[in-house]
């Protein structure tokens, strides 16, 4: 075609590639364009790894080293910052006995994982600094999908507050008809004798670890520490309004409806429901 025209081929090439770029150097600057949104998407809370991994489910398909060079070139770092922690304040007067740890198996090894939501949850409390003085969050964590289904807060860390994030998950349907195991540590509401009563008659079994011991209620804990490495030590809340609403925004916006899980091969705790709700109604069928 060139020599019919009376042109060279430099031309032609100039003609259809008027960037300049090679193949390699475009697929680079699209994949840098790409990758640049999805970390703003994520609110900067994604690092290269769940990067990666929500490009992938999007059909971009790139590697996870590509993903960590483009985001050195750019300056693009996740937020992240160490988490603080607050020791459990136990009743030394509760009646706990009959309480066991049902987070361990056969072997006696600790096992948080389940195959069916609604099953197996487990909770913590946390304390949250703001203008208005400290507010308490409670939540509640289902082990099948990592999803937080039951949360509440309030400017006291009573009883009532974790109460309120179970009956959240309860009334969202979120804990399984035929009963559920709810773990936690042993702070004085969780061995109260009103929160015993209450799961009692909401068809729930209580289970608990040893006191001190951080791993006996490792995922709730760690649920927090992804809250306030990427969200909340980030910012300033003068009150306790804009405090619940960065939190209910976090949960709900990034955390069950976006953020990438390992315990899900990569997928968001909503998209991990989604796929278990798909697979019982195909078995049903």
């Amino acid at each position: 075609m060139c020599q019919r025209l009376g042109i060279s081929r430099a031309s032609y090439y100039r003609w259809s590639n008027p960037t300049g770029l090679t193949p390699t150097a475009k697929r680079h600057s699209e994949l840098s364009t790409e990758v640049a949104q999805e970390f703003e998407d994520a609110d900067q809370m994604a690092g290269r790894d769940q990067l990666t991994k929500l490009l992938n489910q999007r059909g971009i398909k790139v590697a996870a080293g590509t993903v960590g060079s483009i985001m050195k070139e750019a300056g693009l770092r996740a937020r992240r910052m160490r988490a603080w922690k607050k020791t459990t304040v136990v009743d030394p007067a509760a009646r706990t006995e009959h309480i066991k740890n049902h987070m361990l198996d056969e072997h006696g090894k600790r096992d948080f994982t389940s195959e069916i939501p609604g099953k197996r949850l487990v909770g913590d409390i946390t304390y949250l600094k703001t203008g208005s003085g400290w507010l308490y969050l409670a939540t509640v964590i289902d082990l099948a999908t990592r999803m937080v289904v039951g949360w509440s807060m309030d400017s006291n860390m009573r009883t009532p507050l974790i109460i309120n994030a179970l009956g959240m998950a309860r009334d969202h349907r979120r804990l399984h008809p035929d009963g559920a195991i709810f773990h936690s540590d042993r702070g004085s509401q969780y061995t109260s004798g009103e929160f015993q009563k209450w799961c009692a008659g909401n068809k729930i079994t209580q289970s608990m670890g040893l006191t001190g011991i951080c791993w006996d209620n490792a995922v709730a804990e760690n649920f927090f520490s992804h809250l306030k490495t990427e969200m909340y030590h980030h910012y300033d809340f003068p009150n306790h309004l804009s405090a619940r609403t960065a939190v209910m925004e976090y949960i709900e916006t990034w955390y069950n409806r976006r953020r990438p899980h390992s315990n899900n091969q990569g997928l968001s705790p909503a998209k991990a429901l989604a796929v278990f709700q798909q697979q019982y109604e195909l078995a049903a069928a």
